[in-house]
């Protein structure tokens, strides 16, 4: 149990959950052991060798057990046992060594917050697992989290942003907004994404794909589950490929950055790739490690992009990046970039006209030289401050021990 324990890891088939804790995993000395909701997709791709990977007990493929847990939390109220249930290998173990050896619990357990808390089915399960290791005396850290501020006013987040030992905020308007909230128990930091320190691995580009003339573009069904209109995110899409066919010398590829079946990029890049597989200038990019579609980003000219970490994989390779976003990430990180978020972060909200995603990307044309060179001079200290993160990290761990 003398390893920190890393939580609510949703899986490396998202490269950006892979990404973070790629990232942060590579910065510390202490050992470490992961819980992850899939094992396999972990060892698939970048994680198999850097920690242990503590499967996840879940529901779905024990029903008797889940009937049994739900009549329990019924009669008893105990929510946490659900979490109990999940996180076996730990809360089990941490329960076996103090009946034998008098030894107890790990000292540590950190959440890798990213915008978990933005999503209305996690925030129950947030509270209950940070709830579950405080009672046991386990001190926990929400890390690299981005929250929007209007969900800071609500009591039962409130005191459970209060529970956490340190919160270490990826962007400014996520931490503005906890340092409103927060009492003098919790330390609360500013730090970006450690993913802006992940290393890259550069794999045979495919044919078409033109080294430092070729955009990037990523988009996900989750930008099309927030669109105002139905259709007009991939509308302003195919618009926006047709602009770059038509009117420059640029290849296109078409680069996923989740993979799961429930949510997975690749449907709608298919669908923009059968549309324009006939000009001969768009590419897809295959399935990768979250570092190896790092080096496929890093050698595009420009890039835009739904999901955060393939931005952040753009942003950290000093290519100039137009997001298009859901929520307060995507505008944190670019304000705290540039000072500003227009003309960097374009809400999938405010798609109302097929040309509104051309009309943002060609101003990140007229504006390249400058937008290369604002990243080349903030980018090393920006990195800097990224792995200084996990000095934090180590920091609170000796204070532990």
């Amino acid at each position: 149990m003398k390893k920190i324990i890393f939580y609510m890891h949703a899986g490396s088939a998202n490269h950006g959950c892979e990404a973070i804790l790629n990232s942060i995993l590579k910065m510390l000395h202490t050992p470490a052991a992961v819980i992850t909701n899939s094992a396999e997709e972990d060892r698939t791709y970048s994680l198999r060798d850097t920690c242990e990977l503590l499967s996840e007990r879940k529901f779905s493929e024990h029903k008797a057990a889940h009937i049994l847990y739900y009549l329990y939390r019924r009669l008893t109220g105990d929510g946490e046992s659900f979490i109990r249930y999940r996180y076996h290998k730990v809360f089990n173990k941490a329960r076996s060594l103090t009946k034998t050896a008098g030894v107890a619990i790990p000292p540590l357990a950190v959440s890798i917050g990213g915008d978990n808390y933005c999503y209305d089915i996690m925030v129950r399960d947030l509270i209950l697992a940070n709830s579950a290791f405080h009672k046991q005396g386990t001190k926990t850290v929400l890390l690299g989290c981005s929250i929007e501020p209007e969900l800071l006013r609500d009591p039962a987040i409130i005191r459970d942003m209060n529970t956490y030992t340190a919160i270490y905020a990826r962007e400014s308007i996520t931490y503005r907004a906890l340092r409103n909230i927060l009492d003098k128990g919790t330390r609360l930091l500013l730090y970006p994404d450690p993913a802006f320190a992940l290393g890259r691995k550069d794999r045979p580009l495919p044919d078409g794909f033109a080294e430092k003339n070729t955009v990037g573009i990523n988009i996900s069904p989750m930008i099309q589950e927030n669109e105002p209109t139905p259709g007009i995110t991939m509308a302003a899409y195919r618009s926006l490929l047709q602009h770059i066919i038509d009117d420059t010398d640029m290849q296109i590829a078409l680069i996923p950055h989740v993979v799961w079946a429930r949510n997975d990029d690749r449907r709608p890049l298919t669908e923009l790739y059968s549309a324009f597989r006939h000009t001969g200038r768009v590419v897809q990019i295959l399935d990768g490690s979250c570092e190896e579609l790092k080096g496929d980003i890093a050698r595009c000219r420009f890039f835009v992009g739904a999901r955060t970490h393939a931005t952040i994989a753009a942003y950290s390779s000093l290519v100039p990046t137009l997001t298009v976003g859901y929520s307060v990430k995507a505008r944190g990180i670019a304000t705290d970039l540039f000072d500003t978020d227009e003309h960097f972060v374009i809400p999938v909200q405010s798609l109302h006209n097929e040309n509104d995603l051309t009309a943002a990307f060609q101003w990140l044309i007229q504006n390249e030289a400058a937008i290369r060179q604002r990243l080349a001079a903030i980018m090393p200290e920006y990195r800097d401050q990224a792995l200084q993160l996990g000095k934090e990290v180590e920091k609170l761990w000796a204070e532990l021990n």
